[in-house]
């Protein structure tokens, strides 16, 4: 499932069509396109162009030159490609074609993407990776929950998920059962670095499966630190993976 790493690498995707005109617009899939009718995304955005890329967490965004702003999310499985056939599977939900001959498309097999116009963010939380070090404190520093299923809560923080939160607790040497509201100012510090080191080596990386950890994240497996027999359960809904030994 794409985190937040996938999610910048698909910002970074959309930067590659940013001042290219909109020509047309297949929003036919209504599901993926989702409360509009078929058309109306491509009335507004048509004779458009992108003019800059934004995400917050696993959502995304691009401005336009005085029309609306256009929402994406990956949902599952998707990705964004720009510049690429469609393919003979055809599972491009959504495409923008543009005046040189260019797409922008968001692929995705599973169709569990969207796209929407004037897309809304308030019930999410601040980025995980851009969140500053007193709102990490105050929004995942509190309360009796498990502190994976803090680091999972989308409106306390936006972007992590399954694996993203488990290699980072391995990297910080946290529990993912602590109580997320017994850590200290400077267990939570160190956690709020480990998870931005984490995340910038995902981006850098590919995505957030080529972290240290997640190779081993499967029943029996060690921890490739010592050597201890990983410990597995489900915390916040999630199967999760940790070092008894370490990870206090």
């Amino acid at each position: 499932m794409p985190e937040l790493p996938e999610a910048e690498r698909a910002r970074q995707q959309i930067e590659r069509a940013l001042g290219r005109e909109i020509v047309a617009v297949d929003d036919r899939d209504t599901y993926v396109s989702r409360p509009h009718a078929p058309g109306e995304i491509a009335a507004a955005l048509v004779g458009h162009r992108l003019t800059a890329a934004h995400r917050r967490g696993k959502f995304l965004w691009a401005e336009t030159d005085g029309g609306p702003e256009l929402g994406l999310h990956l949902g599952m499985a998707g990705r964004i490609v720009v510049d690429e056939p469609a393919g003979d599977n055809n599972w491009d939900r959504f495409v923008l074609d543009f005046a040189d001959g260019g797409r922008l498309a968001l692929r995705d097999k599973r169709r569990l993407g969207r796209a929407v116009i004037e897309p809304d963010f308030t019930h999410i939380g601040p980025d995980a990776f851009e969140i500053s070090r007193d709102a990490f404190r105050e929004r995942v520093g509190r309360g009796s929950i498990a502190l994976k299923a803090r680091l999972l809560d989308q409106k306390s923080l936006a972007g992590v998920g399954n694996l993203l939160a488990d290699e980072t607790l391995w990297q910080a040497k946290l529990s993912p059962r602590r109580p997320a509201g017994e850590l200290t100012d400077e267990e939570l510090d160190h956690l709020r670095r480990e998870l931005r080191k984490a995340t910038r080596s995902a981006i850098r990386a590919g995505g957030v499966h080529t972290g240290d950890f997640i190779p081993f994240r499967k029943r029996g497996a060690a921890c490739p630190r010592c050597g201890t027999t990983l410990e597995r359960a489900t915390i916040g809904g999630r199967t999760t993976f940790w070092c008894p030994k370490e990870q206090t």
